[in-house]
């Protein structure tokens, strides 16, 4: 009971800055060009500095158990299809919706909540298994949500689908980042201090900024008809996904680090981006707009909870 105690102590303020971010624009006023700016600043700046510093050297770190893939995305696997079960026999969802309800319980918010929870629960040297999880995190994922589409409407699948998602992981400024500093810690050298030091100051900003963004993009979502849908999306993210991720990580014989990031970010809330899918096939979009803003409050507590069993078992 102490030690769930004092992981919820140390996630709080973290969420309390989810909290402020919000306030700022559903309280404040603020509009949304300003969180769009910020969100924008931390995702193609901030963060990709924080990485790319991190990362830079990765190689003369304990190398991190590739195994914690297996372990995150073959538990992805299980929920997503445990997912699309839930939402065709209880809901009676067609098979673009069904995916796109199954995407909620798998997608976690990664970055913008799983990368400064990962740094402040477990510490820098969990951060290389949570960046190896993002790198791979949107383009697996994305994919299978694809392919599980097309299949449903269709009954067929394409490469240029798969060649648009991949196209897009790659281009992106976090995973780009992530790369570029694993190649540049292949080379041997330390960063000159006067690049080093910019970098650290960017890095130390990255973390609360990117948590008042997440609050910020938040107050955009509201409340609306489906909650219960909104509300089984959140079991399976919150409740399903890290248990499944931790059974397999059990299985595969994780080491206790990569073991609690690979549960940390499986245990998180759900992703903006499964918004952005439901907006672009037109479905679902009330109910994962609601689980968004459920799954997130609720893991405030779930998480450093679940963070807590599985450190317990070590």
């Amino acid at each position: 009971m102490n030690a769930a105690l004092q992981q919820i102590l140390l996630a709080a303020p973290l969420f309390v800055l989810v909290f402020v971010g919000y306030g700022i624009v559903h309280w404040g006023g603020w509009p949304k060009a300003a969180a769009d700016a910020l969100a924008k600043f931390v995702f193609t700046i901030a963060l990709p500095a924080m990485l790319f510093r991190l990362m830079s050297g990765f190689a003369s770190l304990p190398p991190v158990d590739v195994r914690l893939l297996a372990a995150f995305f073959g538990g992805c696997l299980v929920v997503f299809l445990l997912g699309r079960l839930v939402s065709a026999k209880l809901f009676r969802l067609d098979g673009v919706s069904q995916s796109v309800f199954a995407l909620g319980g798998v997608f976690s918010n990664n970055v913008l909540l799983g990368l400064p929870l990962t740094r402040i629960l477990l510490g820098d040297e969990a951060m290389p298994a949570a960046a190896l999880v993002v790198v791979f995190n949107a383009l697996t994922l994305w994919t299978l949500v694809t392919v599980s589409v097309e299949w449903a409407k269709t009954g067929a699948l394409t490469l240029a689908g798969f060649g648009k998602t991949a196209r897009g992981v790659l281009t992106n400024p976090l995973v780009a980042s992530i790369l570029a500093g694993t190649l540049f810690s292949l080379t041997g050298f330390a960063l000159p201090s006067l690049i080093d030091q910019p970098l650290k100051m960017l890095g130390d900003a990255a973390l609360p900024m990117s948590l008042i963004a997440l609050g910020m993009g938040l107050a955009e979502f509201g409340v609306r008809d489906g909650w219960q849908q909104s509300v089984s999306i959140s079991v399976l993210k919150l409740v399903a996904h890290p248990l499944a991720v931790w059974g397999l990580a059990v299985l595969l014989g994780l080491p206790p680090v990569e073991t609690q990031a690979v549960v940390l970010l499986a245990s998180l809330s759900v992703g903006a981006n499964v918004y952005l899918m439901s907006r672009q096939f037109h479905v679902m979009q009330g109910p994962v707009a609601s689980s968004l803003l459920m799954s997130t409050a609720l893991a405030a507590l779930t998480t450093p909870l679940m963070l807590a069993l599985v450190a317990a078992t070590f």
